[in-house]
């Protein structure tokens, strides 16, 4: 669709960017929403974002989402923050407020617990354990927190890192955490209510998690945070032994919503057909790969 120049302007910055869907995403909207908008793909050199973002909002954009390798460093850029920025470190969404302040908020939390309740997944009171502990893990403990998680078990591979995101995060939720390591798998699985993969093992051209399912218990939901391929390793294993499953891809979808409305002024859904066009584009990039 044309654009005027009226047109209200965001976009999305990373290092690369091309891979990102998020264009996609935020165009469907656009289209179906008929605003007279653009949304970009940037890319911004880690050394130049600072700068970057600063030319970008001279020149009137409404806004900037942010993806790897920009989330920290553009938590450390802004003046204020909402608290699951705070509690995360890290912001995937930045304004500029009416006082030329920079604003960093965080909607990958609000984002993975949408697509959670979406998907039918109802955890008050149950036991979650989730595999990693990077950005995403900590943006995973937090939407656990919101769903009413009772406990949440950080594993991984090096137990150090998974107790230092214990550690970062207790002050911030009310919910039980605790940390292990790869080992004691295990002896947790038949008390997991929810198991949530949230590092890049499974995605296209990285080794599988090596997670062995036989022990969970068959109630149990199986979460990947990995959207390409949909069906990870993971999700095909738990869905042969009949476990719910959710991919990543509703995360994506539901974390866009409240920066769409931060950029054009309009709260947008999240249909099947939107679903339906990111999987067509998902499908055509791993025919390409």
């Amino acid at each position: 669709m044309s654009i005027s120049g009226k047109a209200k302007l965001a976009g999305v910055a990373g290092w690369p960017v091309a891979h990102s869907l998020s264009p996609l995403l935020h165009d469907f909207w656009l289209e179906n929403l008929a605003i007279d908008g653009a949304y970009v793909p940037l890319a911004i050199a880690p050394h130049d974002l600072a700068r970057a973002l600063d030319g970008l909002f001279r020149a009137g954009f409404a806004g900037v989402n942010l993806t790897i390798p920009h989330k920290e460093a553009g938590f450390a850029l802004v003046d204020r923050v909402d608290d699951h920025a705070r509690a995360a470190g890290a912001v995937n969404l930045l304004l500029r407020g009416p006082d030329g302040r920079l604003e960093g908020r965080n909607t990958d939390a609000s984002g993975l617990a949408a697509s959670l309740r979406a998907s039918g997944v109802a955890l008050t009171g149950g036991k979650a354990v989730l595999y990693g502990a990077g950005g995403a893990a900590r943006a995973a403990v937090l939407a656990l927190a919101e769903i009413g998680a009772a406990e949440i078990t950080v594993l991984n591979r090096h137990q150090d890192r998974a107790n230092q995101l214990v550690r970062a995060l207790a002050p911030h939720v009310t919910v039980k955490l605790g940390s292990r390591g790869f080992a004691d798998w295990p002896g947790l699985a038949a008390e997991t209510d929810l198991l949530v993969n949230a590092t890049s093992a499974g995605m296209a051209g990285n080794p599988a998690l090596a997670l062995t399912l036989d022990r969970l218990r068959g109630s149990a939901v199986v979460c990947d945070l990995v959207y390409s391929p949909l069906e990870t390793p993971l999700l095909k294993a738990a869905a042969a032994r009949a476990h719910k499953t959710v991919d990543g891809l509703g995360m994506l979808l539901h974390q866009a919503v409240p920066a769409f409305e931060a950029f054009y002024g309009i709260r947008p859904e999240v249909t099947p057909a939107l679903r339906q066009k990111l999987e067509q584009a998902l499908r055509a990039k791993q025919k390409q790969a």
